[in-house]
């Protein structure tokens, strides 16, 4: 990796880019300089980072497309350069994706489509092209696997797989942020998004939990022309995400935009807990009307109730500065080790939250802000949780695309809304009263069998047990937590209605 940046001329943007001190600099370049003739060369029309990710594979190009969205992390100069990776790589030939869709579909192009563009987009997993169905006359997009792209993943992922493991073996500080957990669940993300059907069963889901979204807009799929390897959706027609000047020479607002994408993220992450994974700029458009149209639904996220409600209070908890609450959450979804004090915690969870407040967002920075979260992690004992790495890095993602469109938006602001209605309606009575409902519902099913369970319950406690006299009275207390339960549940029900 080293010598490919050395070879292809990122290495001092890179460098430059992160503000690493001079020291590192030389010596990083005084090591990798005499091996750079083992770097890789790259497409020598792409700017040198994008070029050497491009050239390093697939995995490293999703690495670029995140920090592509950042360049309050990055620097400008280094976020413009690696915007190309969003939808601007070079593509395989259109001859090649014909053959592809022949293979896949069972006709010939010819026959399927009455016209079939060039590329019109081209990213890490596969490219886009535009095309008019002969039956209907409609306009599609038509999304082609890259070939070999399977493979070429897996080699990427075997070398992180490598170098985590080396990692936990030489830095058993890092154990506690899971390298191999972290590579494994990337693994399974990449591997749903090579497969195509998996792609269009989430955009038919994701159009299910937002048909009533205003100002949110779904390309259609088109599920008989679609397969493992392609997948045709109908053409959205708009002005790219990415492209303020285009945005606002269409007249639209890029202050409410940004808003817009920040609050639908989160709208989709805690009403639904099934989000876009993937939201930088290259898989979003402005349409004509106004509607942010997504599209590339690869990568989604989803997390459950309980965790939708923990993300939520913490949010919460941040946008109150309220960080005693903040505080005691992470210790009782067990986020921090119980062993440490929640006090202390607090105290330095306002040290990150505080300098956001009453700032002018274009003054925050975000890398420091960042540093100094990683600071508190790893004093506390904090381990990786994996099934909130995708919301966390969207939530990264996203907030820098809003920020790209306004730059003056603040991240608390625009949540409040959104997390306080959440709020009161999922920690609130009649949030109680629904899981009590939903409690009473699964004692309901076990029902008929409740008699034997208990009577076996009782009978593997005899068995253990040298106290007889104690077995009525635990039987007893279960069956009155369950009677219990199920009367609360009526009654709160009933106040519900």
């Amino acid at each position: 990796m080293g010598a490919t940046l050395e070879r292809t001329g990122a290495m001092p943007v890179v460098l430059e880019a992160f503000d690493a001190p001079r020291p590192l600099r030389i010596l990083a370049r005084s090591l990798v300089w005499p091996f750079q003739w083992l770097g890789k060369r790259g497409d020598t029309e792409l700017p040198p980072p994008a070029r050497a990710l491009s050239a390093l594979g697939p995995a490293y190009i999703k690495f670029g497309q995140v920090l592509s969205t950042r360049p309050d992390l990055v620097g400008t100069d280094l976020a413009h350069q690696l915007r190309v990776l969003q939808d601007k790589l070079p593509p395989f030939p259109t001859d090649v994706a014909q053959a592809m869709i022949q293979s896949e579909l069972g006709q010939p192009t010819e026959e399927l489509f009455e016209t079939f563009s060039e590329p019109v987009a081209a990213a890490s997993i596969a490219q886009v092209h535009k095309a008019t169905l002969r039956a209907t006359g409609d306009e599609v997009a038509v999304k082609v696997l890259r070939p070999g792209i399977e493979r070429a993943f897996q080699r990427d992922i075997d070398v992180f797989y490598f170098v985590a493991g080396f990692i936990e073996v030489f830095s058993p500080g890092s154990r506690r942020l899971k390298p191999r957990d972290v590579i494994a669940h990337f693994e399974g993300v990449v591997k749903g998004e090579l497969d195509l059907r998996l792609e269009s069963a989430s955009a038919s889901e994701f159009a299910a939990n937002t048909q009533k979204d205003a100002g949110f807009a779904l390309p259609k799929i088109l599920w008989e022309h679609s397969s493992r390897r392609i997948m045709t959706m109908s053409w959205a027609d708009g002005v790219p995400l990415g492209d303020n000047a285009a945005i606002d020479a269409a007249g639209h607002d890029r202050d409410a935009l940004g808003t817009r994408v920040l609050q639908l993220f989160l709208s989709h992450a805690l009403r639904d807990g099934f989000f876009h994974a993937d939201m930088h700029q290259g898989n979003l458009k402005v349409a004509p009307n106004g509607d942010i149209v997504a599209f590339d639904f690869g990568i989604m996220g989803h997390i459950d109730e309980y965790t939708r409600r923990v993300y939520a209070e913490i949010l919460y908890g941040f946008i109150k500065r309220d960080y005693q609450r903040v505080a005691e959450v992470h210790f009782e979804a067990g986020y921090v080790p119980a062993d440490r004090d929640v006090e202390e915690f607090a105290r330095a969870l306002r040290a990150v939250g505080e300098p956001i407040f009453g700032m002018d967002a274009t003054r925050i920075s975000m890398g420091k802000l960042l540093s100094y979260l990683f600071e508190v992690t790893e004093r506390f004992g904090m381990e990786t949780r994996t099934e909130l790495i995708l919301l966390q890095r969207t939530m990264v993602v996203v907030e820098g695309v809003a920020r790209s469109l306004s730059p003056q938006l603040n991240i608390w602001d625009v949540a409040r809304p959104i997390v306080e209605d959440y709020i009161k309606k999922s920690l609130g009575p009649r949030a109680l009263a629904s899981d009590l409902i939903k409690t009473l519902m699964v004692v309901a099913r076990f029902g008929p069998r409740l008699p034997r369970l208990v009577e076996n319950a009782l009978a593997a406690q005899a068995a253990t047990t040298t106290k007889p006299e104690a077995k009525p009275a635990k039987a007893l207390l279960v069956l009155a937590a369950l009677a219990g339960a199920g009367l609360a549940a009526l009654g709160f029900w009933a106040l519900a209605g």
